[in-house]
């Protein structure tokens, strides 16, 4: 099993910049895909990012390509996301998952949940 805290979030102004991680605890983290959700009140959860075992391959969505980074340090057992240019309609509740398989977009196909992080952007 893995146990997983997500901790960075904020209250930022448009335009500037946050940075999440997601901390892991159990020896197999360097085996799962990470992912990054969110959900916003009223919304379903939707796909953020992704990250594969060994950090060589990244996804995102289209609303975040260009502006939020997705890490991965597996010798500290945690994932990064860094944000900028964040805008108002980032404002959600932020999530890391663990799963099998870093293609994968939907919260379905993945085993282990976060608590969550509040981002909110205010404009």
């Amino acid at each position: 099993q893995v146990q997983l805290v997500e901790s960075g979030g904020g209250l930022v102004q448009a335009g500037g910049s946050l940075r999440l991680s997601c901390a892991a605890s159990g020896r197999t983290f360097s085996t799962y895909a990470m992912g990054w959700f969110r959900q916003a009140p009223g919304k379903e959860r939707e796909f953020v990012s992704a990250i594969s075992w060994s950090g060589s391959r990244q996804y995102y969505a289209d609303s975040v390509k260009g502006r939020f980074t997705v890490s991965r340090d597996n010798a500290k057992n945690s994932v990064y996301l860094q944000m900028n240019s964040l805008k108002p309609e980032d404002t959600a509740v932020y999530y890391c998952a663990a799963g099998s398989n870093s293609r994968a977009r939907g919260a379905r196909e993945y085993d282990y949940w976060g608590q969550g992080t509040q981002v909110t952007v205010s404009s």
